[in-house]
């Protein structure tokens, strides 16, 4: 198997009495997209820095494109473009006097930085404003200038760090579109720290759960749901004009199916739940036993409810504060799907 370009072996950071990333083990492969998803102070930031070699590790190593961050900074900038939360660019420059500029300052021959720089506003999006001074520029744009100030000197991979703040919903939509073309057209890897749920299920391949310095789970959300829920990951609610008022039996036959493992009636639903997704199994029962079904919704376990599952489970007692960070909801349904 390739060799990860991403690998983090026990990283560890300090300040003082506090701990700010815990022992952290992570391997990232070439072209993927890896969402680092936790709260603010979580130790996301931290960890971006010490991949960059801009500050160093307590304990543990980084290595980027199989070099050690923290030994050869200089030859990790080279091949990594990072774009934090605040981009800055000179304001009273145009869009393409900055991006010249810095193209400059990357080494790129005078001959072609020009060009070039054209070239990565037209990809993200900003041809129109090639001549408009950075000052104008809204949240949006200016975060858009930053991705081309990344892409222009040819990284192998990407790192950014919060980079949909303070964007509107329109822009963000537009800007994870951007990141998922990048990847899937040129395929570049895609390091990108949020703690928007919602947007990182949208655009990566694998999540990292990270909170209080530690990285609690990573995988896909199909294998973080199958790990939290394994007792019976499979849920469907099978609607139905009426049960009869004495459930009683019709407990105890759907329990009789395979992989069923748990039983909830309503006056006009069931929501089975088990260990193998056996909807039609379900379905052909009520049909076959004379109930007029009306409807049939599998469950699906979003991100939002995994990451719940794993901050109740882990970090509950541990931090004090955890209700004040906006992920700790009593209430988390997952989502039913119509079939």
């Amino acid at each position: 198997m390739e060799q990860p370009i991403i690998e983090i072996h026990g990283l560890t950071k300090h300040y003082g009495s506090l701990k700010a990333v815990d022992d952290l083990h992570l391997a990232i492969h070439k072209g993927e997209v890896f969402g680092l998803l936790g709260p603010n102070g979580a130790g996301k930031s931290t960890t971006i820095l010490m991949l960059l070699g801009l500050t160093e590790p307590t304990a543990g190593e980084a290595h980027i494109c199989g070099v050690n961050a923290s030994r050869n900074p200089i030859y990790v900038k080279k091949k990594v473009g990072y774009m934090p939360d605040n981009v800055g660019f000179y304001n009273d420059l145009t869009a393409l006097e900055n991006l010249v500029y810095i193209g400059r300052l990357n080494g790129i021959p005078e001959k072609e930085v020009k060009a070039r720089a054209g070239d990565m506003l037209q990809q993200v999006g900003l041809e129109d404003a090639l001549h408009k001074k950075a000052g104008t520029f809204s949240r949006g744009m200016k975060q858009r200038l930053g991705l081309a100030d990344v892409l222009i000197r040819q990284p192998e991979v990407i790192i950014l760090d919060e980079p949909t703040l303070g964007i509107d919903p329109a822009g963000v939509k537009d800007f994870l579109e951007l990141i998922r073309q990048l990847n899937q057209q040129q395929g570049m890897t895609v390091l990108l720290s949020s703690h928007h749920l919602h947007q990182v299920q949208q655009i990566c391949n694998r999540v990292g759960i990270f909170v209080g310095g530690q990285l609690l789970a990573e995988g896909n959300i199909e294998t973080l749901a199958a790990n939290l829920f394994r007792s019976a990951p499979y849920e469907v609610r099978v609607a139905v004009k009426k049960l009869p008022e004495q459930t009683a039996l019709l407990q105890e036959q759907l329990l009789a199916l395979p992989a069923v493992k748990q039983v909830t009636l309503s006056a006009n639903s069931a929501q089975i739940a088990g260990e193998e997704n056996i909807t039609p199994e379900i379905v052909r029962f009520f049909v076959h036993n004379g109930y007029d079904v009306t409807g049939v919704q599998e469950r699906t376990y979003g991100l939002d409810e995994i990451y719940q599952r794993y901050f109740e489970n882990n970090l509950k007692e541990n931090i004090p504060n955890a209700k004040s960070t906006g992920f700790f909801k009593r209430s988390f349904t997952g989502k039913w799907g119509k079939q």
